[in-house]
């Protein structure tokens, strides 16, 4: 019998059904081995079956949806359900309706769950440093303010990511973020020669606070370091690995 599925949660989002998962709880094998719930790599009836165990742990019997995630600002605000092979190009899910389970895929990005407990409105956006630096997560929170939200009672907490002292990145990638606003420096540390170490969750942490969301919230957890609670797809591509799982944060309104 295989562990069960384990949902990080945070008191900032009591008031939606909610859970940042890992990797345990799973039927896949081999380098996916857990949770795995992507279906790009693994076997499509392991990976089914993973999702409706993530959906079973967070929200029972609401339909769980996803994005085709492209590293973009698109959001989209969810109605009704789809069905996992129509799933819309984006990287983040706004929605006002009870019973829908949102849910972001990762595996060093870092994930964010909104909630707008007053209005009923929450969110998943997927935040990598592309979708992250080019404001996925201002463009959630446009998306939940058309639904009826309001900025200043937003909670926002930032999941399971890459932590800086795992994720060096070059000269040219610091630019980007330095030639963008001087204050960008904070998140990098100094490296080897050419390197620094970014800090993509203070990042994304200080984007939502710029925002005016009323609270943000991180849980601190490092996807690379942690290998038996999360896929990574640095860690992956350091050892050569050919392929990566992913694991996905859900929420909902009951």
């Amino acid at each position: 019998m295989s562990a069960p599925v384990e949902a990080l949660t945070h008191p900032a989002l009591a008031g939606a059904a909610h859970g940042f998962l890992g990797r345990k709880g799973g039927v896949s094998t081999g380098i996916h081995a857990g949770l795995n719930v992507s279906y790009s790599e693994d076997d499509p009836v392991h990976t089914a079956e993973n999702r409706r165990r993530a959906g079973e742990a967070v929200l029972p019997g609401a339909g769980l949806l996803t994005c085709y995630q492209i590293h973009s600002a698109e959001v989209v605000t969810v109605d009704l359900p789809w069905a996992d092979a129509d799933r819309p190009r984006a990287d983040a899910l706004v929605t006002d309706r009870p019973g829908l389970l949102l849910g972001v895929l990762t595996a060093d990005c870092a994930p964010v769950l909104f909630h707008d407990a007053h209005a009923g409105v929450v969110g998943a956006a997927h935040a990598g440093w592309k979708g992250a630096f080019t404001g996925v997560t201002d463009a959630t929170i446009a998306a939940m303010e058309a639904l009826g939200a309001q900025r200043a009672r937003i909670a926002a907490v930032v999941g399971p990511c890459i932590a800086q002292k795992s994720y060096e990145v070059d000269d040219a990638f610091e630019r980007r973020f330095s030639e963008a606003a001087p204050q960008n420096e904070r998140f990098f540390r100094t490296g080897k020669p050419g390197h620094a170490w970014f800090d993509l969750e203070g990042y994304v942490a200080a984007r939502l606070q710029a925002a005016g969301i009323g609270t943000v919230a991180m849980l601190g957890e490092d996807t690379y370091a942690q290998e038996s609670q999360f896929f990574s797809f640095r860690r992956a591509t350091h050892r050569g690995e050919p392929g990566y799982g992913r694991q996905i944060s859900l929420i909902g309104l009951r």
